[in-house]
């Protein structure tokens, strides 16, 4: 895994950078109960170490100089008040359970990201994990506990700080969407669109995309998840472009649909007005503290989109469109682009999510997705973070003359 990280890039696990803000590999955390800790902070309701891996100075010949856990800055670099090596991490969690052994009404309880972090390893050390599956084995005592599902809950709700990180990664993606407006046109292939997206936002400061960037013409628009951006961009295409960067870390999500000439046909303006009336009807239909992203809640934004555009346009065999709507409305962002958590809950103020009505018909070789990126002010008013980018069809147009 090492030597692939050197050769990918190292991003950190979501759940590790939330919780302590570092970049490295190698590291960890432990956070504790006040109670349990000794030479806590004044003020501070808890304890809580980074642990560093020591440094290695032939290898900082090829990776860079690190910090160590011994360096006299790493207090103030890090922002932990305690900085100790990796070493010792064995050391002070037996420590801190086993603190008060004959108290037998404590039932101690040891969070850990048993599960991975969005698909990524456990970042906990091996024989860390050795060691509670030993004290699993007195009972009644030491339980562990997988913490993502707390942290999901936690990481849902945003604070300033994560808002202003999110406007830049949705300022820098918007610059590349616009780019591509102005850049399409027949002949092109949909890898060249997706090379312009990301010279955009990388050059306003993301480090990666937020995901596998989707360019899908004609047909490959109506693949939901097509990513190999090998196809050409033929006159009469319709392109779907899903795509976005991430800016320290978090993540942004934007999907814009346009015409390869530059002007809709009659039919693809007929479905894609369908697609915004129905991104326009959840959006007004909004309540915050009761709208839900849940496909079955009484209170379902999606249900709004469902029905206005099922009772909106037909197919060529005069069936209704709400069978090619084939996916979810939206979903919360963060440091990941698909955030967890439990979507029948109600938005409500912090809350950062897309919403992305589509319309997928193979047979007309027609896909539709405008997908923008909203938040929850504390007043619970509905704020598009997105709102500076051409939506309706006569602003995508537009646009995308401008560059001709």
């Amino acid at each position: 895994m090492e030597a692939e990280a050197a050769v990918t890039g190292f991003r950190q696990n979501n759940n590790f950078y939330y919780l302590t803000g570092w970049t490295e590999p190698g590291a960890a955390v432990l956070i504790a109960p006040a109670r349990d800790a000794m030479g806590t902070q004044p003020g501070h309701p808890y304890m809580e170490i980074l642990f560093l891996p020591p440094r290695d100075l032939q290898e900082e010949r090829w990776t860079g100089v690190k910090l160590g856990p011994d360096s006299p800055e790493a207090p103030s670099s890090t922002g932990f008040d305690h900085v100790e090596s990796l070493a010792k991490l064995d050391e002070e969690l037996p420590r801190l359970i086993m603190k008060d052994e004959k108290d037998a009404s404590r039932n101690d309880k040891v969070y850990l990201e048993l599960t991975g972090s969005e698909g990524a390893p456990s970042p906990a050390p091996p024989g860390l994990l050795e060691w509670l599956r030993r004290t699993r084995a007195i009972p009644g005592r030491i339980q562990t506990a997988d913490a993502r599902p707390l942290l999901a809950s936690l990481r849902t709700v945003k604070d300033a700080g994560e808002l202003a990180l999110m406007k830049k990664a949705a300022e820098a993606s918007m610059a590349g969407h616009r780019a591509a407006m102005r850049a399409m046109k027949p002949g092109m292939t949909e890898r060249e669109i997706a090379a312009v997206l990301q010279f955009e936002w990388e050059k306003r400061g993301c480090e990666r995309p937020s995901y596998s960037s989707i360019v899908g013409s004609g047909f490959n628009g109506t693949v939901l998840h097509y990513s190999e951006n090998s196809g050409p961009i033929n006159a009469g295409d319709l392109v779907v472009i899903d795509a976005a960067g991430e800016y320290s870390m978090y993540a942004d999500d934007i999907t814009r649909t346009l015409p390869a000439t530059g002007k809709f046909t009659a039919r693809q303006r007929e479905i894609y007005d369908i697609v915004l009336g129905a991104q326009k009807a959840a959006m007004a239909a909004f309540e915050s503290g009761k709208s839900t992203l849940s496909r079955n809640s009484a209170d379902s934004l999606h249900k709004v989109a469902y029905d206005y555009i099922n009772t909106h346009g037909k197919d060529l065999h005069g069936e209704l469109l709400g069978k090619y709507f084939i996916h979810g409305l939206g979903h919360y962002v963060g440091l990941f682009v698909h955030d967890d958590n439990d979507y029948t809950v109600p938005l409500g103020p912090g809350m950062v999510f897309t919403i992305e009505p589509g319309i997928y018909i193979p047979e007309e070789k027609i896909g539709v997705r405008i997908e923008d990126m909203f938040y929850v002010d504390s007043d619970g008013r509905l704020v598009q973070m997105t709102a500076a980018l051409p939506r309706t069809a006569d602003e995508v147009e537009r646009a995308m003359m401008a560059g001709k």
